[in-house]
């Protein structure tokens, strides 16, 4: 341990965080933490055991890990995507990378996505000195040992964001005597996730009768999956925050997304969702205009995804109801096709999702700062 020492300066700590958010997706982290310096480039190993009980086709686990660096540049980052844990049976998994001089913090844990049990045990980081040879670091309550309390893992914490804990509401996460080392290990579950309706990283559905519909459902979807994981983890002034008196909120530019697309549903499907209880801020929404500004505050970023979630179920629920010729044929009464009609659909996401990263970062620091981590030296 003395060798590595002189190349490394190590500082565990334990995350300690004002305030927690509550979020809603289809996944969920852990993470603990290194902060760490080397003289030259090193290699190391995660390694941990998994086990998963998947109760639909997507479920998987993993570890990961993530290098932050000195100057934010990209570090190494792994998540086993391309390689998914879906063992219902205890198995060794290891991840190894490198940290170089550039590198600040290295960051690791497990993960998992969708439905089912996925249970972790007996951590381990290994990092290499200066003879080559590997020397094992402890981590902080590495088999999961200390009780899980309140979905709060012990020296661990959930996702983190924006210097917050990010509380996934559809995930419960417990101690379990179904262990691989020691008397217990650390048990997720998933529950009540819908699957999505397309197949992230690719366009479109093989096997379907409405190739051209499933393509555009797809590019619809992907973003919205990514307006939705910008916004997501907003506190109420993040929300609410306007940029300058010609701005817009980022909660009133989704809301503006649902009330455009309700206006497309009519244009091509001539029915649409109907939402009497939010008419009024819906219509605020379409024209962002002073009224909007107005009307559209004090709402959290749940309220307005939750429109455009069921804005969108209406949305796809009426494509599939049709077919390619529908989709290509012009809209009656119109100049334009049905295609093109939701093609703009699409790039008018992709235009305000623009404006809401622009927005985003130029969130200014609030005054109820949080302690991001409390320092425990080695």
């Amino acid at each position: 341990m003395k060798n590595i020492l002189f190349v490394l300066t190590v500082l565990f700590f334990k995350s300690s965080f004002g305030q927690t958010t509550e979020v809603s997706r289809d996944w969920t982290s852990f993470v603990q933490s290194v902060d760490i310096s080397v003289t030259s480039k090193k290699k190391f190993k995660l390694i941990a055991n998994v086990k998963v009980e998947p109760a639909d086709e997507k479920a998987w686990a993993g570890l990961w890990v993530r290098v932050d660096t000195k100057n934010a540049e990209s570090g190494f980052f792994d998540n086993m995507s391309d390689r998914p844990i879906k063992t219902n049976k205890w198995g060794e998994y290891v991840i190894e990378g490198t940290i170089n001089e550039n590198s600040k913090t290295l960051n690791f844990g497990g993960l998992c996505l969708y439905n089912g049990k996925f249970l972790f045990d007996n951590f381990r980081l290994s990092i290499e000195d200066d003879n080559g040879k590997f020397q094992n670091f402890p981590i902080l309550n590495a088999s999961f040992e200390k009780e899980v309390e309140n979905n709060v893992i012990k020296s661990w914490s959930e996702s983190i964001y924006a210097n917050r804990v990010v509380r996934v509401k559809e995930y419960k996460i417990t101690s379990s005597t179904d262990a691989f080392n020691g008397k217990k290990s650390l048990l997720i579950e998933g529950t009540g996730i819908e699957l999505p309706n397309y197949e992230p990283g690719k366009i479109g559905k093989e096997k379907t009768e409405i190739p051209q519909i499933e393509n555009m459902i797809s590019m619809l979807e992907d973003l919205k999956t990514r307006v939705e994981r910008s916004v997501k983890v907003l506190n109420q002034q993040q929300t609410d925050y306007l940029h300058d008196e010609k701005a817009n909120r980022i909660g009133a530019l989704v809301m503006h997304l649902a009330a455009a697309e309700i206006y497309y549903q009519k244009f091509t499907f001539g029915t649409s969702y109907v939402d009497k209880e939010n008419e009024k801020l819906l219509g605020a929404g379409m024209d962002l205009d002073d009224e909007g500004r107005n009307l559209l505050k004090g709402k959290p970023i749940d309220y307005y995804l939750d429109i455009y979630d069921k804005v969108r179920k209406k949305t796809i629920e009426e494509l599939r109801n049709r077919d390619d010729q529908w989709l290509n044929s012009t809209n009656a009464g119109n100049s334009i096709s049905n295609h093109y009609a939701w093609f703009h659909v699409m790039e008018h996401q992709s235009s305000h999702l623009g404006q809401i990263l622009f927005l985003k970062k130029r969130l200014p620091k609030f005054d109820n700062k949080v302690n991001l981590k409390k320092q425990i030296k080695n």
